[in-house]
């Protein structure tokens, strides 16, 4: 089978298109289709809702063809407001922002392709803040050694919402 042609779109708090949060929320179904009877995951749409209303949103797109195959999104954290600061981590080399990445996913049938280094490396790569900071599930060891194979050091872990799994807070230099 050849390996599909992916294309990137890039979308910013004010440019969203129509049917982009269902676009999200399609998406977000198939990749934990399994998983879809957790009160957790069953309240993605309300994530989405959150975070693309935050001042600086921006997402990145896969698509092959036209078909919507994985995305990445986040926004800008406020100074003094970041919540990996309840970890023991403390920047250096003069760190005044972080960004942070709320989701990176791919749809099953395009895994292991590399699309979601290309989502995440998309998303990050005009970024001007100083870090970027992500949540793993602390039971998937396999996604947390991707994300340190892009930079990320875990620094600490937390439960954000009393439903949530554990996840280990991961950040990474953007300069």
């Amino acid at each position: 089978m050849e390996p599909s042609v992916i294309t990137l779109r890039q979308y910013q708090y004010d440019g969203l298109p129509d049917g982009f949060r269902q676009l999200l929320v399609d998406v977000h179904a198939d990749a934990y289709a399994d998983q879809m009877d957790d009160p957790f995951h069953q309240r993605f749409a309300w994530f989405v809702d959150h975070w693309s209303a935050m001042d600086g949103f921006s997402s990145v797109v896969a698509y092959d063809d036209e078909e919507p195959v994985g995305f990445a999104y986040g926004a800008p954290l406020a100074p003094g407001r970041e919540w990996w600061r309840s970890t023991e981590f403390e920047p250096n080399n003069g760190y005044t922002s972080t960004y942070a990445v709320s989701e990176v996913m791919v749809r099953p049938r395009w895994r292991k392709q590399g699309i979601s280094g290309q989502l995440h490396e998309t998303l990050l790569k005009d970024r001007s803040e100083d870090l970027a900071v992500l949540l793993v599930d602390v039971t998937h060891p396999k996604v947390q050694n991707l994300y340190e194979s892009w930079g990320y050091a875990k620094v600490g872990e937390q439960r954000p919402f009393a439903d949530s799994p554990l996840y280990a807070v991961m950040v990474r230099s953007l300069h």
